[in-house]
């Protein structure tokens, strides 16, 4: 169908656009060197050394994710607005809805590409382990596949880039991915050794669980940018995103915590002083209202759980994945509604 065409053609423009950009090889660098750096540096600690790598190499995944998701999503629409271009593509017709929705598929696509490059990093220098004593073997396998995959994906970004004119971040993201997911699987079955062992040895679910939810938010995170983008300039929407997020972080202590105390006290009225136009109740459906309509970012972060050994139980997963993904839509036909009534001539 036309429609369908339609939507790929603008997902698959704005996901090359993205991915070009030097934003996006800037976070992937600077997120590669902080989780490979992470290693050596959390082998100080006083306790579980493996437990502070993992917290600390998901915390950069996220940020590098969430910084993505703010300079992407914000310029995406705003960008084309600016520069008279959207309108080569309302004309045709398009239907705005669908270029909204063709336009956040293709940023999501690459805040996902980049994500999962890191989190390959990630997940081989979490194999291989934090070295807390001298005698701590090194993981050979991990160094050989996953040092070549790294050297592979530059070198030969380098040459198509010189030789083919093909742009280096977009080569190096798309290429990485696919050597990386190879040097991790084959990684999978030998020990540090070379010994072989269970695939489940070192295979590690409850992480990759974590990661997959660290992505969701940044999701969330690029669908909010998206609809901000629709009405506001790059500037406002990334302070409308970076306090959005903030306030989404502490929305337990905002929120929820004034509304167990505003619960408490009115089950301590007595009968027949309660009424739903009193200052109890308004103040307690103020506190919901804001509580339904700022995302609670803190049920994506999964890191304390991953860290304290725990397993992510997959009613909790269900119950997290849809309420991202309603955020996500609501966000979009919000930002839909916004750029039905914008002038773009």
């Amino acid at each position: 169908m036309a429609w369908i065409e339609q939507l790929l053609a603008i997902c698959r423009n704005t996901f090359l656009e993205c991915i070009r950009q030097p934003v996006a090889l800037v976070a992937l660098v600077i997120g590669l060197l902080l989780i490979v750096l992470s290693n050596p540096f959390a082998a100080f600690t006083m306790q579980d050394d493996q437990q502070m790598y993992v917290d600390i190499g998901m915390s950069t995944i996220f940020t590098a994710g969430a910084i993505l998701a703010a300079f992407l999503a914000t310029g995406v629409v705003n960008r084309e607005i600016e520069n008279r271009t959207v309108l080569t593509v309302v004309s045709k017709p398009v239907p705005r809805p669908l270029f909204v929705l063709g336009k956040y598929l293709g940023v999501a696509m690459a805040i996902a590409a980049v994500t999962l490059w890191l989190s390959l990093v990630f997940m081989l220098v979490e194999m291989h382990g934090t070295m807390p004593t001298v005698r701590t073997p090194w993981h050979q396998p991990v160094l050989a596949f996953g040092s070549a995959a790294l050297v592979c994906s530059f070198v030969a970004a380098t040459w198509a880039n010189y030789f083919y004119g093909w742009n280096f971040s977009a080569t190096v993201i798309a290429l990485g991915v696919v050597l990386l997911a190879v040097a991790y699987l084959i990684c999978l079955p030998f020990k540090p050794d070379w010994g072989a062992q269970p695939l489940a040895a070192s295979f590690r679910p409850e992480i990759w669980k974590a990661l997959g939810m660290l992505l969701l938010a940044e999701l969330v995170l690029a669908a909010i940018a998206v609809a901000a983008s629709t009405r506001m300039g790059q500037v406002l929407t990334l302070l409308t995103v970076l306090g959005l997020f903030l306030v989404g972080l502490l929305s337990d202590w905002l929120f929820a915590r004034r509304i167990e105390q505003l619960t408490e006290i009115m089950g301590k009225l007595p009968e027949g002083q309660a009424h739903w136009y009193d200052t109890l109740h308004l103040e307690w459906g103020l506190f919901r209202a804001l509580q339904a309509i700022v995302p609670n970012f803190q049920l994506f972060w999964m890191a304390d759980a991953v860290t304290q050994k725990k397993v992510i139980g997959w009613d909790y997963l269900g119950m997290a994945l849809p309420y991202g993904l309603t955020v996500i839509v609501m966000s979009l036909a919000a930002g839909t509604l916004m750029f039905q009534r914008r002038e773009v001539g």
